[in-house]
């Protein structure tokens, strides 16, 4: 058994979408009680911190609808079935900033919201970006604006949560600790 393991003994979706399917699943703990646990289940996303020539961080500035409000985030996008991450995130580089690299780097994985949903982005890192020549069209139903900035600016957006994601904030933070080494 694994420590604080928490086995479930019923699962019900309640709901199943494009991007996320709801789940409860009803669960004993470890000290034998039983409690319901409500579940986000997403297929993963992957995520590019890309730099163009001058250093410059490739972002998107668009509206997300569950904050109400346009943000600033590194290019990103939701897996689909049985996709690798990192042809997924060279895709998603391209459809949102029309650029492409030849050369992704994995830097890491993690677990955006660890206590209600299962969703891992894939984090990719790349310094050696061109324009694509053939400039792709991007999902219909996403409207982006590309932006590119220095770490400084980012961190300015940072204090005025034009940039408020965890990935952009994770990007920021690993370019300043790459440059400082």
């Amino acid at each position: 058994m694994k420590k604080f393991e928490e086995k479930t003994y019923e699962s019900e979706t309640i709901y199943k979408g494009k991007i996320v399917q709801l789940d409860i699943d009803s669960v004993t703990l470890p000290d034998g009680q039983t409690s319901k646990r409500e579940l986000i289940r997403h297929p993963g996303a992957v995520a590019v911190i890309a730099l163009t020539e001058e250093g410059k961080m490739v972002c998107v500035e668009q509206y997300r609808k569950p904050m109400e409000k346009s943000i600033v985030e590194i290019p990103a996008g939701k897996l689909e079935p049985n996709e690798a991450p990192k042809p997924c995130a060279l895709r998603e580089l391209e459809e949102e900033t029309g650029y492409t690299s030849d050369d992704l780097e994995f830097v890491t994985s993690f677990y955006t919201s660890p206590g209600f949903a299962d969703e891992i982005v894939h984090l990719y890192f790349t310094d050696k970006i061109r324009p694509l020549e053939n400039q792709p069209e991007g999902d219909e139903d996403e409207f982006v604006e590309l932006i590119e900035l220095t770490v400084e600016e980012a961190e300015a957006l940072e204090k005025e949560e034009r940039i408020h994601d965890a990935k952009t904030a994770y990007a920021i933070l690993y370019l300043k600790l790459r440059n400082a080494l």
